[in-house]
């Protein structure tokens, strides 16, 4: 392990600060050759080493400081050596009597160089490596002062290992929270392309849901009556079944290309309680559903054990198909509902027919046993609001009396001029018995 760590000439160079850039680098420049000067000087002048040998301890200590820009590891082993160097040949004067109350094994500038080494090292290799580096450092500094020892010396020891331990927590603490930041800003981004992606599946499974509500609607409506024109006419001329059957094939094709484009839109999104076709297309052959299939919907939930009571105000009138298509769905996802959040729970169904259009009041009262956990995503709600933004409608959905729960959305049968998307809708989303309905 120490071999994989530490016996390596890897590049890690010393990225440039976010705010600084390359002040860092100069001021380590700096050091370095601040190193060099003070090294020479001191074993030179007052710890009796020859010129020569001192310049190239000193320069091999501020060389340090330089290579540790670019590989901290190899920084660490010229700098424990140019150490070691050092203070073997300090040793033999300071035994000799040539040197006199020398700070020894380390001097002053080894001491300020390898703290800067090992900080830019604790900076940018993992924790493990840090520690290891320390460790050897205290050994050699025992071995050298401790085992070896010389005389007439100010010991150093204990002064070095201790700031170059605070040193290594120090690197150590802006490495993690130099991570830590890096993390969440990952993190940051990985959420945003979730919620850009969430939101986008969301708008395509709108348009798909509008295409095919609304366009395959009439698509086949109009496949129907060219289908159907020739037999209402005694005679008709070859031209106009001719015609009509173009028509009807045109229909047809134009209605399997829909398919196929609703098929990539909303493959993952299929309409709760929709017919599939034969081969899996969510689409299916059926016609869309009206207010003409309410009774059958209402009675596959009272099927289920549930009370549903029908009431419908007003005199009955034709809508149009995206009126009477986004009232069948209220009351279909209003009735799922129910059956998921209140158990045993009386259900109501309302539709007042009103001179400007349709008010559609689904009200449920107060379950008999507390509902089971819901596995739902929780876009009911979103869907129905959808559905009355688009006619330019309004929609309430909030809790009723004791513990029951109410949606009401309004329908006018002619939308607004302005954009749907400005419709006004309200509501609390969050269910008193434990769900979101």
């Amino acid at each position: 392990m120490l071999r994989e760590d530490l016996w390596t000439a890897r590049v890690d160079s010393l990225p440039p600060s976010t705010w600084l850039r390359w002040l860092p680098h100069g001021l380590l420049c700096l050091v370095a050759f601040g190193v060099t000067l003070g090294a020479v000087a001191q074993l030179g002048d007052h710890g009796g080493v020859g010129p020569q040998i001192a310049f190239l301890l000193g320069l091999a200590q501020g060389g340090a400081v330089l290579l540790a820009l670019w590989r901290p590891v190899p920084a660490w082993w010229l700098s424990m050596v140019a150490m070691v160097l050092g203070a073997l040949e300090v040793r033999r004067h300071l035994l000799a009597g040539g040197a006199h109350d020398f700070p020894w094994p380390w001097t002053s500038a080894g001491i300020i160089e390898h703290m800067a080494v090992l900080l830019l090292l604790a900076l940018r290799v993992r924790t493990r490596v840090s520690v290891e580096a320390l460790a050897l450092t205290v050994l050699l500094t025992y071995v050298v002062q401790g085992l070896l020892g010389a005389a007439d010396y100010q010991p150093t020891g204990v002064l070095a290992v201790t700031l170059f331990a605070v040193v290594v927590v120090v690197g150590t603490a802006l490495r993690g929270r130099r991570e830590a930041r890096a993390q969440l800003v990952e993190q940051t981004t990985l959420t945003a392309e979730e919620r850009t992606r969430r939101t986008l599946l969301e708008e395509r499974s709108r348009i798909a849901r509008e295409l095919h509500d609304v366009v395959a609607h009439h698509m086949s409506v109009i496949s129907i009556q060219a289908q159907v024109a020739p037999h209402l006419v005694e005679n008709p001329p070859d031209e106009l079944k001719e015609n009509l059957a173009g028509i009807r094939q045109n229909a047809l094709e134009a209605l399997t290309e829909l398919r196929r484009v609703l098929g990539v839109l909303r493959s993952e999104h299929p309409e709760p309680g929709e017919p599939a076709g034969p081969d899996g297309d969510t689409a299916g052959h059926a016609p869309q559903p009206t207010l003409d299939r309410l009774d059958a919907l209402v009675e596959n939930t009272r099927a289920a054990g549930r009370e549903v009571i029908t009431e419908i105000n007003g005199e009955r009138r034709p809508l149009p198909p995206g009126v009477e298509l986004s009232a069948y769905r209220i009351v279909q996802e209003a009735l799922s509902n129910a059956l998921r959040h209140a158990p045993g729970a009386r259900i109501t169904v309302r539709l007042t027919y009103e001179p400007d259009g349709l008010e559609v009041e689904i009200v449920n009262g107060r379950p008999t046993r507390p509902p089971p956990p819901s596995t739902g995503a929780g876009h009911g709600l979103l869907g129905m609001r959808e559905r009355v933004a688009m006619l330019g409608g309004t929609m309430t959905a909030h809790p009723w009396h004791w513990d029951g729960f109410k949606v009401t959305a309004f329908l006018p049968d002619t939308p607004p001029a302005d954009a749907p998307g400005t419709a006004r809708s309200t509501e609390n989303t969050t269910d008193p018995r434990g769900g979101t309905p």
